[in-house]
């Protein structure tokens, strides 16, 4: 499961999602990125739709085997990840914008 921030700069993390998906393939896993799904049919500003998406974030979390959280930014929708993920006892792995994994 890919966790990196959506708002702000959209077009510019749009790009970095699509970067860290492609480091997950080359590590022959399979990327789970719903951040760059749900935008094309929902909308992230409105209240209910941010709600749905987070619902079904998470209910795709729960069926991954890790987390991998890249970039120094925490949004509050990846720190509600890194929670759920945490109390699930799902793996956590933590990169840099330059794909360098922390310890």
């Amino acid at each position: 499961y890919i966790c990196s921030p959506y708002a702000g700069d959209v077009e510019r993390n749009v790009n970095m999602a699509r970067t860290y998906s492609r480091f997950a393939v080359r590590n022959t896993c399979i990327p789970i990125a719903p951040h760059l799904l749900y935008p094309q049919f929902m909308d992230d500003g409105l209240g209910e739709d941010r709600q749905t998406a987070m619902f079904m974030n998470l209910v795709l979390l729960s069926k991954c085997a890790q987390l991998w959280v890249f970039g120094s930014v925490r949004s509050k929708g990846m720190q509600q990840e890194i929670q759920w993920a945490k109390q699930r006892q799902i793996t956590i792995r933590y990169f840099t914008e330059e794909l360098e994994e922390i310890e």
